[in-house]
């Protein structure tokens, strides 16, 4: 069955990409207003997604640095770590496809809206987890400083990915209207992010068994 899952998420995502570039009708946006490029609307099928998932690994990380801190596993450690690894992979993807439509739809990659910027400060206050870890070399102080760092998460990305774009008094990007949005959109949408969420999961997994076997052979090396 574990053998079977992943081929099973892998046609998932095969089935997701051709509707969204297939099947899905054009994208008029969140608010019902018309894109300068209907056609371009269709990277928020990948868009919206990697930036929800990479919002749900960071809290993921927090959650398993929080059961570090309790428990001091090192396994803990290991899943907050890949965690926050991946988090950053689909973080940094958000940020590049949101740059991409931004160049069509507004004609510049960079407009310093509120969400890339919010989506920019998460990636430059997660990449200095990395860095943090990658100074301190005792494994239990920087498993314990990396923990107490991650479960700062639980504040930190709820503010820069929900409260912070709604403080800004300008914002390019459309506003969501629920209902309004059309019915084709919404189910490849939605596929998309459970796709993605799917895929966040899986990498997470395989990335925590990589650093597991990494942490065995470091004791066996030192002893």
């Amino acid at each position: 069955m574990k053998t079977f899952l992943p081929w099973l998420l892998w046609l998932w995502l095969c089935v997701v990409i051709l509707a969204a570039f297939l099947w899905a009708p054009l994208f008029q946006g969140f608010d019902g207003t018309d894109h300068q490029s209907p056609q371009s609307g269709r990277i928020l099928f990948f868009h919206v997604p990697t930036a929800i998932v990479s919002f749900i690994g960071f809290l993921t990380a927090a959650v398993w640095s929080v059961l570090y801190l309790w428990k001091r596993r090192p396994e803990a450690d290991h899943a907050s770590l890949a965690a926050i690894e991946v988090s950053l992979l689909f973080c940094a993807l958000a940020t590049i496809t949101g740059a991409v439509w931004s160049k069509v739809q507004w004609g510049a990659y960079w407009n310093w809206d509120p969400r890339q910027t919010s989506m920019a400060l998460a990636l430059v206050f997660y990449a200095a987890y990395l860095t943090l870890r990658g100074a301190i070399e005792d494994p239990e102080n920087r498993a314990r400083i990396s923990a107490a760092y991650a479960v700062l998460g639980f504040i930190v990305a709820p503010f820069l990915y929900f409260i912070m774009p709604r403080l800004a008094a300008f914002s390019l990007h459309p506003k969501p209207a629920g209902t309004g949005m059309d019915s084709g959109i919404a189910v490849v949408l939605i596929a998309s992010v459970l796709g993605f969420t799917a895929l966040f999961f899986w990498m997470q997994s395989m990335r925590r068994r990589i650093l597991a076997i990494e942490g065995r052979a470091e004791l066996l090396l030192d002893d």
